[in-house]
C-alpha cells in the first residue's frame, strides 16, 4: 500500500469519513500534511495508534493548537482511548506548561465529551492525600531516576529546598501517582511535552533516561519523537533525538 492509500485509511479510521476543510482553499497543502503524517509518519515505529494519539494529545497541548486538539480528542476515542485516558494525558502536561494553558485544554476536551454524551466528572483517580503525597512522589521519583534523587536534594541551596519539595509533591505526587495511565506511558509523554516546548534539552536528557530506567527502550523513544515531528518541526525534534543519542549511544 502506497502512502496515498495509507494516508486515506488512517484518516478516516481516526476521523471518519469527513474532508478537511483545509482541501476547499489550500489542497496542495493539506495533501503535503496528510501524506506525511497519516502516510508516513503514522506508520513508523512501534507503537500503536493509542499511543500514538496520546502523544499527539499532549503535543498539542503543549502547543496550545486547541482546534486542533479538539480533533484529536474525538480521534482518541475512535481507536478505543478511554476518556479516563485522555484526561490524564492532558493533566499530565500541568506541571510542565502551567496551569492555565492546561485549563484551556482541558475545555475543549470537555466540549468533545459533552458532544459525544460523556459524563462529567468522570471517575477520581486520585491516589494521594495531602499527607502522603510528598513521600509517595518522591518514591516514584526515585524509581524512575534512582539515587541521584537523593544527592540532588542534598546538593539543593536552602533558599530552593522548596522547589525539590514542590517538584516531588505536586510533579510527581499529585500526577505521577494518579491511575488511569502507567508510568511508562506518563513517562513517554512527559518527554514529548518538554521537548515540544524546547529549550529544555538540560530536562529531556532526565527524561530520556527516566524512560530507559522505567522500560521504554530507545525504538520507543525514537518513534515518539519522530510521531511528535509534524506538530512540533524539525528543530525542536533533532534537538530532542540528540538528547536520545547522547544518553542512549547507538551500538
Amino acid at each position: 500500500m502506497d502512502r496515498v492509500e495509507k494516508s486515506k485509511e488512517k484518516y478516516k479510521k481516526l476521523f471518519g469519513n469527513g474532508v478537511p476543510a483545509v482541501y476547499a482553499t489550500d489542497p496542495d497543502f493539506q495533501d503535503i500534511l496528510s501524506r506525511f503524517i497519516f502516510g508516513e509518519i503514522s506508520h513508523h515505529g512501534n507503537l500503536d495508534d493509542g499511543q500514538r494519539e496520546l502523544i499527539t494529545l499532549v503535543v498539542l497541548t503543549a502547543n496550545q493548537t486547541l482546534p486542533q486538539l479538539k480533533a484529536h480528542v474525538a480521534a482518541a476515542l475512535n481507536v478505543g482511548l478511554t476518556p479516563v485516558e485522555i484526561k490524564e494525558a492532558v493533566y499530565q502536561c500541568a506541571p510542565y506548561i502551567g496551569f492555565p494553558k492546561t485549563l484551556n485544554a482541558i475545555n475543549e476536551v470537555n466540549e468533545v465529551f459533552k458532544a459525544k454524551n460523556v459524563t462529567l466528572p468522570i471517575e477520581s483517580q486520585k491516589t494521594v492525600d495531602e499527607e502522603n503525597r510528598f513521600d509517595k512522589g518522591l518514591s516514584v521519583q526515585v524509581e524512575i531516576f534512582g539515587d541521584v534523587i537523593t544527592k540532588m536534594r542534598e546538593s539543593t541551596p536552602k533558599n530552593q529546598k522548596h522547589m525539590q519539595d514542590y517538584l516531588s509533591s505536586f510533579c510527581f505526587g499529585d500526577f505521577y501517582t494518579r491511575g488511569g495511565l502507567d508510568l511508562k506511558t506518563r513517562e513517554l509523554l512527559t518527554l514529548c511535552i518538554i521537548s515540544t516546548l524546547g529549550g529544555c534539552e538540560s530536562q529531556v536528557k532526565s527524561h530520556v533516561l527516566g524512560n530507559k530506567n522505567v522500560g521504554n527502550g530507545k525504538e520507543t523513544l525514537v518513534t515518539a519523537i519522530t510521531h511528535c515531528l509534524p506538530y512540533i518541526g524539525f528543530p525542536r525534534t533533532l534537538n530532542a533525538l540528540a538528547c536520545i543519542n547522547e544518553i542512549i549511544p547507538e551500538n
